[in-house]
Protein backbone atom coordinates (compact mmCIF):
# COMPACT_ATOMS: atom_id res chain seq x y z
CA UNK A 1 0.00 0.00 0.00
CA UNK A 2 1.16 3.52 -0.79
CA UNK A 3 0.92 6.33 1.75
CA UNK A 4 -1.36 8.12 -0.69
CA UNK A 5 -3.73 5.12 -0.59
CA UNK A 6 -3.77 4.83 3.20
CA UNK A 7 -6.17 7.73 3.86
CA UNK A 8 -8.83 9.67 2.03
CA UNK A 9 -8.02 13.10 0.62
CA UNK A 10 -4.29 12.44 0.88
CA UNK A 11 -3.23 15.67 -0.90
CA UNK A 12 -5.00 17.80 1.69
CA UNK A 13 -3.64 15.57 4.48
CA UNK A 14 -0.14 15.99 3.07
CA UNK A 15 -0.52 19.77 3.14
CA UNK A 16 -1.74 19.55 6.71
CA UNK A 17 1.48 17.83 7.78
CA UNK A 18 3.57 20.36 5.89
CA UNK A 19 1.79 22.98 7.98
CA UNK A 20 2.53 20.88 11.06
CA UNK A 21 6.23 21.09 10.20
CA UNK A 22 6.21 24.84 9.54
CA UNK A 23 4.04 25.65 12.55
CA UNK A 24 6.23 23.74 14.97
CA UNK A 25 9.44 25.19 13.57
CA UNK A 26 8.07 28.67 14.19
CA UNK A 27 6.99 27.76 17.72
CA UNK A 28 10.29 26.14 18.61
CA UNK A 29 12.35 29.05 17.33
CA UNK A 30 10.14 31.51 19.21
CA UNK A 31 10.41 29.57 22.45
CA UNK A 32 14.01 28.30 22.21
CA UNK A 33 15.86 30.30 19.56
CA UNK A 34 19.31 29.49 18.14
CA UNK A 35 20.81 26.19 19.30
CA UNK A 36 24.61 25.93 19.34
CA UNK A 37 25.95 22.42 19.96
CA UNK A 38 26.53 21.40 23.55
CA UNK A 39 24.35 24.12 25.10
CA UNK A 40 21.17 24.27 27.15
CA UNK A 41 19.39 25.72 24.10
CA UNK A 42 20.19 22.66 22.03
CA UNK A 43 18.95 20.40 24.82
CA UNK A 44 15.81 22.51 25.27
CA UNK A 45 15.02 22.07 21.57
CA UNK A 46 15.38 18.30 21.84
CA UNK A 47 13.18 18.25 24.93
CA UNK A 48 10.61 20.32 23.03
CA UNK A 49 10.65 17.76 20.22
CA UNK A 50 10.50 14.84 22.64
CA UNK A 51 7.22 16.15 24.07
CA UNK A 52 5.72 15.98 20.60
CA UNK A 53 7.13 12.53 19.89
CA UNK A 54 5.84 11.11 23.18
CA UNK A 55 2.37 11.45 21.68
CA UNK A 56 3.25 9.43 18.58
CA UNK A 57 5.95 6.96 19.62
CA UNK A 58 6.17 4.13 22.15
CA UNK A 59 9.66 4.82 23.48
CA UNK A 60 11.25 8.27 23.59
CA UNK A 61 14.54 9.08 25.23
CA UNK A 62 17.26 11.71 25.19
CA UNK A 63 20.82 10.38 25.26
CA UNK A 64 23.82 12.48 26.23
CA UNK A 65 27.35 12.41 24.89
CA UNK A 66 30.50 14.45 25.40
CA UNK A 67 32.22 16.50 22.72
CA UNK A 68 34.41 19.53 22.11
CA UNK A 69 31.92 21.81 20.30
CA UNK A 70 34.43 24.21 18.77
CA UNK A 71 37.18 21.78 17.80
CA UNK A 72 35.70 21.03 14.38
CA UNK A 73 35.66 24.60 13.02
CA UNK A 74 38.95 25.53 14.69
CA UNK A 75 40.78 24.46 11.55
CA UNK A 76 39.82 27.84 10.08
CA UNK A 77 41.73 29.79 12.75
CA UNK A 78 44.59 27.29 12.73
CA UNK A 79 45.02 27.73 8.99
CA UNK A 80 44.80 31.52 9.30
CA UNK A 81 47.36 31.88 12.09
CA UNK A 82 49.77 29.13 11.07
CA UNK A 83 49.97 30.12 7.41
CA UNK A 84 50.34 33.81 8.23
CA UNK A 85 53.31 33.04 10.48
CA UNK A 86 54.68 30.58 7.92
CA UNK A 87 54.55 33.11 5.08
CA UNK A 88 56.23 35.70 7.31
CA UNK A 89 59.02 33.33 8.30
CA UNK A 90 59.56 32.24 4.72
CA UNK A 91 59.84 35.87 3.64
CA UNK A 92 62.17 36.77 6.54
CA UNK A 93 64.52 33.93 5.60
CA UNK A 94 65.70 35.98 2.61
CA UNK A 95 67.07 38.68 4.89
CA UNK A 96 68.68 36.32 7.42
CA UNK A 97 70.57 33.76 5.29
CA UNK A 98 72.15 32.18 8.36
CA UNK A 99 68.69 31.20 9.61
CA UNK A 100 67.13 30.52 6.22
CA UNK A 101 67.08 26.74 6.73
CA UNK A 102 65.41 26.97 10.14
CA UNK A 103 62.88 29.58 9.04
CA UNK A 104 61.99 27.52 5.96
CA UNK A 105 61.60 24.34 8.05
CA UNK A 106 59.37 26.18 10.52
CA UNK A 107 57.28 27.58 7.65
CA UNK A 108 56.87 24.14 6.11
CA UNK A 109 55.94 22.54 9.44
CA UNK A 110 53.36 25.23 10.25
CA UNK A 111 51.79 25.03 6.80
CA UNK A 112 51.71 21.23 6.91
CA UNK A 113 50.03 21.41 10.34
CA UNK A 114 47.43 23.79 8.93
CA UNK A 115 46.71 21.43 6.04
CA UNK A 116 46.57 18.48 8.45
CA UNK A 117 43.94 20.23 10.60
CA UNK A 118 41.80 21.06 7.58
CA UNK A 119 42.06 17.59 6.05
CA UNK A 120 41.44 15.58 9.21
CA UNK A 121 38.70 17.78 10.67
CA UNK A 122 36.86 19.14 7.63
CA UNK A 123 37.54 16.64 4.86
CA UNK A 124 37.28 13.46 6.95
CA UNK A 125 35.44 14.78 10.05
CA UNK A 126 37.85 13.11 12.45
CA UNK A 127 38.15 14.27 16.06
CA UNK A 128 41.82 15.16 15.76
CA UNK A 129 41.67 18.49 17.57
CA UNK A 130 39.11 17.64 20.25
CA UNK A 131 41.67 16.97 23.02
CA UNK A 132 42.81 20.59 22.82
CA UNK A 133 39.38 22.16 23.36
CA UNK A 134 36.89 22.56 26.18
CA UNK A 135 34.39 19.73 26.61
CA UNK A 136 30.62 20.04 26.71
CA UNK A 137 27.59 17.78 26.80
CA UNK A 138 25.31 17.39 23.81
CA UNK A 139 22.31 15.12 23.27
CA UNK A 140 20.52 12.93 20.75
CA UNK A 141 16.78 12.31 20.75
CA UNK A 142 15.69 8.78 19.85
CA UNK A 143 12.00 7.88 19.44
CA UNK A 144 10.63 4.47 18.44
CA UNK A 145 7.22 3.60 17.01
CA UNK A 146 6.94 -0.14 17.31
CA UNK A 147 5.15 -2.41 14.83
CA UNK A 148 2.10 -4.42 15.82
CA UNK A 149 4.00 -7.69 15.43
CA UNK A 150 7.57 -8.94 15.38
CA UNK A 151 10.19 -6.44 14.23
CA UNK A 152 11.64 -7.66 10.92
CA UNK A 153 13.01 -4.38 9.60
CA UNK A 154 13.43 -0.81 10.76
CA UNK A 155 13.82 2.58 9.13
CA UNK A 156 15.37 5.61 10.83
CA UNK A 157 14.29 9.11 9.80
CA UNK A 158 16.67 11.77 11.03
CA UNK A 159 17.49 15.47 11.09
CA UNK A 160 19.79 17.51 13.32
CA UNK A 161 18.53 19.90 15.97
CA UNK A 162 21.51 22.20 16.47
CA UNK A 163 22.18 25.37 14.48
CA UNK A 164 25.43 26.83 13.21
CA UNK A 165 27.43 29.99 13.85
CA UNK A 166 26.86 32.49 11.07
CA UNK A 167 29.16 32.22 8.07
CA UNK A 168 29.83 35.91 7.49
CA UNK A 169 31.11 35.54 3.93
CA UNK A 170 27.96 33.69 2.85
CA UNK A 171 25.83 36.47 4.32
CA UNK A 172 27.95 39.29 2.91
CA UNK A 173 28.32 37.96 -0.61
CA UNK A 174 26.91 34.47 -0.97
CA UNK A 175 28.84 32.04 -3.18
CA UNK A 176 30.38 34.92 -5.15
CA UNK A 177 32.42 35.78 -2.06
CA UNK A 178 32.62 32.43 -0.28
CA UNK A 179 33.86 30.26 -3.16
CA UNK A 180 36.67 32.57 -4.40
CA UNK A 181 37.83 33.11 -0.81
CA UNK A 182 38.09 29.36 -0.18
CA UNK A 183 39.85 28.72 -3.49
CA UNK A 184 42.37 31.54 -2.98
CA UNK A 185 43.05 30.42 0.60
CA UNK A 186 43.87 26.85 -0.32
CA UNK A 187 45.96 27.93 -3.30
CA UNK A 188 47.93 30.16 -0.92
CA UNK A 189 48.39 27.41 1.64
CA UNK A 190 49.56 24.91 -0.97
CA UNK A 191 51.86 27.52 -2.52
CA UNK A 192 53.43 28.38 0.82
CA UNK A 193 54.07 24.71 1.60
CA UNK A 194 55.69 24.01 -1.77
CA UNK A 195 57.93 27.07 -1.80
CA UNK A 196 58.92 26.47 1.83
CA UNK A 197 60.10 23.00 0.89
CA UNK A 198 61.99 24.49 -2.04
CA UNK A 199 63.51 26.98 0.41
CA UNK A 200 64.69 24.10 2.60
CA UNK A 201 66.33 22.37 -0.35
CA UNK A 202 68.09 25.54 -1.46
CA UNK A 203 69.27 26.30 2.10
CA UNK A 204 70.66 22.77 2.50
CA UNK A 205 72.53 23.14 -0.78
CA UNK A 206 73.87 26.50 0.33
CA UNK A 207 72.40 28.28 -2.70
CA UNK A 208 72.67 32.06 -2.51
CA UNK A 209 69.36 33.96 -2.40
CA UNK A 210 68.32 35.26 -5.82
CA UNK A 211 66.07 38.09 -6.93
CA UNK A 212 63.74 35.57 -8.58
CA UNK A 213 63.32 33.63 -5.35
CA UNK A 214 62.73 36.90 -3.50
CA UNK A 215 59.79 37.48 -5.87
CA UNK A 216 58.52 34.01 -4.95
CA UNK A 217 58.62 35.00 -1.29
CA UNK A 218 56.73 38.24 -2.00
CA UNK A 219 53.93 36.20 -3.60
CA UNK A 220 53.70 34.07 -0.44
CA UNK A 221 53.35 37.23 1.66
CA UNK A 222 50.60 38.53 -0.65
CA UNK A 223 48.33 35.73 0.57
CA UNK A 224 48.50 36.94 4.19
CA UNK A 225 45.53 39.37 3.92
CA UNK A 226 43.39 36.48 2.69
CA UNK A 227 44.47 34.34 5.65
CA UNK A 228 43.69 37.10 8.13
CA UNK A 229 40.34 37.71 6.43
CA UNK A 230 39.51 34.11 7.33
CA UNK A 231 39.39 35.12 11.00
CA UNK A 232 36.10 36.85 10.17
CA UNK A 233 34.63 33.66 8.70
CA UNK A 234 32.39 33.03 11.70
CA UNK A 235 31.71 34.28 15.21
CA UNK A 236 30.89 31.93 18.10
CA UNK A 237 28.45 34.47 19.52
CA UNK A 238 26.38 34.82 16.34
CA UNK A 239 24.33 31.61 16.09
CA UNK A 240 21.67 31.41 13.41
CA UNK A 241 18.08 30.25 13.92
CA UNK A 242 18.51 27.27 11.59
CA UNK A 243 14.87 27.03 10.55
CA UNK A 244 15.69 25.29 7.29
CA UNK A 245 19.06 23.86 8.34
CA UNK A 246 17.89 21.74 9.93
CA UNK A 247 14.61 21.99 11.80
CA UNK A 248 12.91 21.12 8.50
CA UNK A 249 14.77 17.80 8.59
CA UNK A 250 13.77 17.11 12.18
CA UNK A 251 10.08 17.92 11.77
CA UNK A 252 9.71 16.19 8.39
CA UNK A 253 11.08 13.10 10.12
CA UNK A 254 8.69 13.63 13.04
CA UNK A 255 5.76 13.99 10.63
CA UNK A 256 6.03 10.27 9.79
CA UNK A 257 4.96 8.89 13.20
CA UNK A 258 2.59 11.86 13.59
CA UNK A 259 0.79 10.88 10.38
CA UNK A 260 0.67 7.24 11.44
CA UNK A 261 -0.63 7.99 14.92
CA UNK A 262 -3.28 10.43 13.71
CA UNK A 263 -4.61 7.84 11.25
CA UNK A 264 -4.19 4.82 13.54
CA UNK A 265 -1.64 3.19 11.24
CA UNK A 266 0.88 0.79 12.67
CA UNK A 267 3.02 -1.36 10.40
CA UNK A 268 2.96 -5.07 11.18
CA UNK A 269 6.70 -5.75 11.04
CA UNK A 270 8.45 -2.43 10.33
CA UNK A 271 9.75 -0.30 13.18
CA UNK A 272 9.87 3.46 12.68
CA UNK A 273 12.61 5.38 14.50
CA UNK A 274 13.06 9.13 14.60
CA UNK A 275 16.52 10.40 15.56
CA UNK A 276 17.11 14.12 16.07
CA UNK A 277 20.83 14.51 16.51
CA UNK A 278 22.81 17.15 18.31
CA UNK A 279 26.12 18.67 17.26
CA UNK A 280 25.89 18.00 13.54
CA UNK A 281 27.33 21.46 12.94
CA UNK A 282 30.25 20.52 15.20
CA UNK A 283 31.45 17.79 12.87
CA UNK A 284 28.63 15.21 12.86
CA UNK A 285 29.36 14.42 16.51
CA UNK A 286 25.77 13.47 17.31
CA UNK A 287 25.52 10.92 14.51
CA UNK A 288 28.88 9.49 15.54
CA UNK A 289 27.66 9.20 19.14
CA UNK A 290 24.49 7.44 17.95
CA UNK A 291 26.59 4.87 16.07
CA UNK A 292 28.64 4.17 19.19
CA UNK A 293 25.59 3.92 21.45
CA UNK A 294 23.50 1.80 19.10
CA UNK A 295 25.92 -0.64 17.54
CA UNK A 296 23.49 -3.34 18.66
CA UNK A 297 21.20 -2.31 15.79
CA UNK A 298 23.85 -3.60 13.41
CA UNK A 299 24.11 -6.98 15.09
CA UNK A 300 20.55 -8.02 15.97
CA UNK A 301 19.76 -9.52 12.57
CA UNK A 302 17.12 -6.89 11.74
CA UNK A 303 17.57 -4.95 8.52
CA UNK A 304 18.06 -1.28 9.41
CA UNK A 305 18.22 1.71 7.07
CA UNK A 306 18.92 5.37 7.74
CA UNK A 307 17.07 8.14 5.87
CA UNK A 308 18.81 11.42 6.66
CA UNK A 309 17.16 14.75 5.93
CA UNK A 310 19.13 17.97 5.75
CA UNK A 311 17.61 21.32 4.72
CA UNK A 312 14.23 20.89 3.02
CA UNK A 313 13.94 24.31 1.42
CA UNK A 314 14.72 24.61 -2.30
CA UNK A 315 12.23 22.64 -4.42
CA UNK A 316 14.27 22.73 -7.63
CA UNK A 317 17.30 21.26 -5.85
CA UNK A 318 15.70 18.20 -4.25
CA UNK A 319 18.08 15.27 -4.57
CA UNK A 320 19.31 12.00 -3.11
CA UNK A 321 22.90 12.45 -1.95
CA UNK A 322 24.55 9.11 -2.61
CA UNK A 323 28.03 10.65 -2.39
CA UNK A 324 28.88 12.51 0.80
CA UNK A 325 31.60 14.12 2.92
CA UNK A 326 33.08 16.16 0.06
CA UNK A 327 32.79 13.10 -2.16
CA UNK A 328 34.96 10.87 0.02
CA UNK A 329 32.09 8.69 1.31
CA UNK A 330 29.69 6.64 -0.81
CA UNK A 331 26.35 6.21 0.90
CA UNK A 332 24.50 2.92 0.60
CA UNK A 333 23.33 2.22 -2.95
CA UNK A 334 20.20 0.33 -1.85
CA UNK A 335 19.05 3.02 0.56
CA UNK A 336 19.76 5.71 -2.02
CA UNK A 337 17.65 3.73 -4.51
CA UNK A 338 14.92 3.29 -1.88
CA UNK A 339 14.64 7.05 -1.29
CA UNK A 340 14.67 7.70 -5.03
CA UNK A 341 11.93 5.09 -5.51
CA UNK A 342 9.88 6.51 -2.65
CA UNK A 343 10.16 9.95 -4.23
CA UNK A 344 9.05 8.48 -7.57
CA UNK A 345 5.93 7.07 -5.91
CA UNK A 346 5.27 10.58 -4.62
CA UNK A 347 5.69 11.92 -8.15
CA UNK A 348 9.23 13.33 -8.00
CA UNK A 349 12.17 12.31 -10.16
CA UNK A 350 15.13 12.96 -7.87
CA UNK A 351 18.67 12.98 -9.22
CA UNK A 352 21.65 11.51 -7.40
CA UNK A 353 24.09 14.16 -6.25
CA UNK A 354 27.31 14.57 -4.28
CA UNK A 355 27.89 16.68 -1.18
CA UNK A 356 30.90 18.43 -2.72
CA UNK A 357 31.71 20.69 0.21
CA UNK A 358 30.90 19.50 3.71
CA UNK A 359 28.91 16.50 4.89
CA UNK A 360 25.66 15.19 6.32
CA UNK A 361 24.84 12.86 9.20
CA UNK A 362 24.28 10.11 6.63
CA UNK A 363 28.02 10.01 5.94
CA UNK A 364 28.78 9.47 9.63
CA UNK A 365 26.15 6.73 9.74
CA UNK A 366 27.64 5.11 6.65
CA UNK A 367 31.11 5.19 8.18
CA UNK A 368 29.58 3.79 11.37
CA UNK A 369 28.38 0.70 9.51
CA UNK A 370 24.74 1.62 8.85
CA UNK A 371 22.99 1.43 5.49
CA UNK A 372 22.40 5.15 5.06
CA UNK A 373 21.70 7.89 2.56
CA UNK A 374 20.55 11.51 2.56
CA UNK A 375 17.72 13.55 1.07
CA UNK A 376 18.23 17.30 0.85
CA UNK A 377 16.70 20.25 -0.98
CA UNK A 378 19.18 23.12 -0.96
CA UNK A 379 20.98 25.10 -3.62
CA UNK A 380 24.55 23.80 -3.17
CA UNK A 381 26.08 27.07 -4.42
CA UNK A 382 25.45 27.48 -1.37
CA UNK A 383 22.12 29.22 -0.82
CA UNK A 384 22.37 32.72 0.63
CA UNK A 385 20.49 31.68 3.78
CA UNK A 386 22.89 28.77 4.44
CA UNK A 387 24.42 29.31 7.89
CA UNK A 388 23.31 32.95 7.97
CA UNK A 389 20.79 35.12 9.78
CA UNK A 390 18.47 34.67 6.78
CA UNK A 391 17.68 31.08 7.81
CA UNK A 392 14.56 32.07 9.72
CA UNK A 393 11.06 30.71 10.12
CA UNK A 394 9.89 33.41 7.70
CA UNK A 395 12.10 31.83 5.03
CA UNK A 396 10.46 28.40 4.96
CA UNK A 397 9.02 27.01 1.73
CA UNK A 398 5.80 25.05 2.23
CA UNK A 399 5.87 23.51 -1.25
CA UNK A 400 9.28 21.93 -0.58
CA UNK A 401 8.32 20.88 2.95
CA UNK A 402 5.18 19.21 1.61
CA UNK A 403 7.28 17.34 -0.93
CA UNK A 404 9.71 16.32 1.83
CA UNK A 405 6.92 14.96 4.03
CA UNK A 406 5.42 13.14 1.06
CA UNK A 407 8.75 11.54 0.13
CA UNK A 408 9.31 10.41 3.74
CA UNK A 409 5.85 8.86 3.97
CA UNK A 410 5.99 7.09 0.61
CA UNK A 411 9.48 5.80 1.37
CA UNK A 412 8.29 4.45 4.72
CA UNK A 413 5.31 2.68 3.14
CA UNK A 414 7.43 1.35 0.27
CA UNK A 415 10.06 0.03 2.66
CA UNK A 416 7.36 -1.58 4.82
CA UNK A 417 6.01 -3.40 1.77
CA UNK A 418 9.21 -4.38 -0.03
CA UNK A 419 12.18 -3.69 2.19
CA UNK A 420 15.27 -2.98 0.11
CA UNK A 421 14.09 -5.36 -2.61
CA UNK A 422 12.65 -2.69 -4.89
Amino acid sequence: MKASESVKNYPSERRMYANYVARNIKKLIKEVGPRPAGTDKEKAALEWMSNDLKDTCDDVKIEEFTLSPWAFMSWVQICAYFTTIAAGLFFAAYFVPALALYFSIAAAVLTAAAIFSAVTEFLFYNETLDPFFKKATSHNLVAVRKPSGEVKRRIIFSGHADSAPEWKFTYWGGPKLLVPFIVISFIGIAYTLVVSIIGIVLAVKGTEPTTAFFAVKIVAVCFIPDYLFALLFYNKKDIVEGANDNLTGCFCAMAVPRFMKDHDIRFENTEIIVVCTGAEESGLRGAKAFCKAHGDLLNDGIETVFFGLDTVRDFDYMAVYNKDMTGTVTNDAQVSALIKAGAAVAGYDLPYKTVTFGSSDAAAMTKGGFKASCFAAMDPAPARYYHTRLDTADNLDLKTIEAGVDICLETAFLYNEKGLDI
